[in-house]
């Protein structure tokens, strides 16, 4: 497959060059590659291969067919194209899937209208860019698909001419491939989605997580959600729902990103947000750190033994706190001497929630757990709107 690396003048595609990591191809762009050799055969009889293609920032990859296949005689007549999604050097779950186009002929007049192929999702909520009942291939691909389409219509029938075309996108194995991503909680059932703004994979890039936490806030406000909460991991999950029983679409899988829900949460606030993660990772938010992975903030048990002492702990406790092996062990000194450490870090991360959020109209609750999910620390919810939500049974 030929690539047009992307220009080093910063940014992404800097970062990108510094690393020396290899970029890949969104769906998106495989998409639209198969779907302009598919629809190159179906008018002129021959795949063109490798098919050339634009992305929406200027660059020309060219990717190899894998499969292709010609129904002239069919009634409509029909042609299939099939391309390998080649990842770069990034960790994506669609890396090596085959992304397949399908494109039959419509009436004069009809368009470019787009279908669902085995392996692909459709919408059933609302609250994402694309109307309930609609394939789950976001508005950048199809404009991609519609412009290429069109080119090959007046590359073959003279300026003006249309595309008029059932464009069907499928992926090999992409319902199963779908169940490690956030597809069924968005509502997007049946398979994957087709993504990408640009066409480009950037391979360190964390944006498809924090993307997905958008995305998960969109459905939450359309599905009319007064209260979400941001979850580290499935057990903070499970936590969150015994306590505030909330719907699945209410729940976000923020993971390490704390601060891409405060910030998306500050543009577009719901009434109240429930922060619940382990004991070590949200004393790191206590500790003012927006980005919760191992590799990219620590615990400090420093800053434990400060909220400590806050708490009653003489000096000797603070000074093991400060010594413990792990954030956990920390909390154990603090509660065998009766120090309500995990009050005091759930109320410490809540405060610094409060002060991302910048005053926008949002109340803030922080629960921490331990690895068994058991609650080891709360915070009463308290911001703008506190005064609508009644604090848990403990607080009253």
């Amino acid at each position: 497959m030929g690539e047009t690396q992307p220009k080093a003048t910063g940014g992404r595609s800097a970062q990108l060059a510094h690393t020396g990591l290899r970029h890949g191809w969104t769906t998106g762009a495989c998409a639209t590659a198969a779907s302009t050799a598919a629809y190159t055969a179906l008018l002129s009889g021959e795949f063109p291969d490798p098919v050339t293609i634009t992305l929406p920032k200027g660059q020309t990859p060219s990717f190899a067919l894998a499969v292709e296949e010609l129904t002239a005689g069919a009634d409509p007549a029909g042609a299939m194209a099939g391309v390998v999604k080649d990842a770069g050097d990034d960790p994506d779950v669609t890396h090596g899937a085959l992304v397949r186009a399908t494109v039959r002929a419509l009436p004069a007049g009809s368009g470019v209208v787009f279908r669902a192929g085995p392996g692909v999702g459709t919408v059933t909520r609302p609250g994402l860019p694309l109307a309930v009942g609609e394939p789950a291939i976001n508005p950048v691909p199809r404009q991609m698909i519609r412009e290429h389409l069109t080119a090959v219509a007046e590359a073959h029938g003279g300026p003006g001419a249309a595309a008029d075309v059932a464009v069907e996108i499928s992926v090999d194995h992409g319902e199963e491939l779908a169940r490690s991503t956030w597809n069924p909680r968005l509502g997007i059932l049946g398979g994957l989605s087709i993504l990408g703004t640009t066409g480009i994979v950037v391979p360190y890039s964390c944006s498809a997580w924090i993307d997905s936490i958008r995305r998960g806030v969109d459905v939450a406000r359309a599905a009319g959600r007064r209260h979400v909460a941001g979850c580290t991991g499935s057990t903070s999950e499970k936590a969150v729902v015994a306590l505030h029983h909330l719907p699945e679409d209410a729940l976000l899988d923020m993971g390490d990103f704390a601060g891409a829900v405060l910030k998306y949460i500050r543009r577009h606030p719901v009434d109240r947000l429930t922060l619940c993660g382990g004991f070590a990772k949200l004393s790191k938010l206590a500790a003012g750190h927006l980005d919760l992975h191992s590799a990219r903030s620590q615990v400090d048990k420093g800053f434990l033994a400060q909220l400590a002492r806050q708490g009653g702990a003489d000096e000797a406790l603070a000074d093991a706190v400060a010594g413990a092996n792990t954030g956990l062990a920390a909390l154990q000194l603090c509660a065998a001497a009766g120090v309500p450490l995990g009050d005091l870090v759930a109320a410490t991360a809540r405060d610094e929630a409060l002060t991302v959020l910048r005053g926008a109209p949002v109340a803030v609750d922080v629960i921490c757990i331990d690895r068994a999910g058991l609650v080891v620390g709360r915070a009463e919810p308290r911001g703008p709107g506190a005064r609508t939500h009644p604090a848990p049974d403990r607080f009253t």
